[in-house]
């Protein structure tokens, strides 16, 4: 285990659950990307693989729970824009 990549994993897992906060209480899509979304979800998911084929330790919690994190976050910026585009409609 690398004491480097986890405190990687924790400062970033820090960041989402603010990320995530934005989205519900704004309900905006504004400042968002779900392309950026989805390209952060893949790469924590090849980064949990690895750690599961390769090198299995510790971290692979923080993988797993910063992927977590992003896809809510993700799921939250599709709702909103279903929302927006529905309001927009009216």
């Amino acid at each position: 285990m690398s004491i480097f990549e986890m405190g990687m994993m924790i400062a970033f897992g820090f960041a989402w659950p603010f990320s995530i906060y934005k989205s519900y209480k704004s309900k905006s899509t504004k400042g968002k990307s779900i392309h950026f979304l989805l390209i952060v979800v893949f790469g924590y998911v090849c980064g949990l693989i690895h750690k599961v084929l390769y090198n299995p330790d510790i971290v692979i919690i923080f993988y797993a729970l910063n992927a977590l994190m992003v896809a809510v976050d993700s799921f939250l910026y599709l709702k909103n824009a279903i929302n927006e585009k529905k309001a927009k409609a009216d």
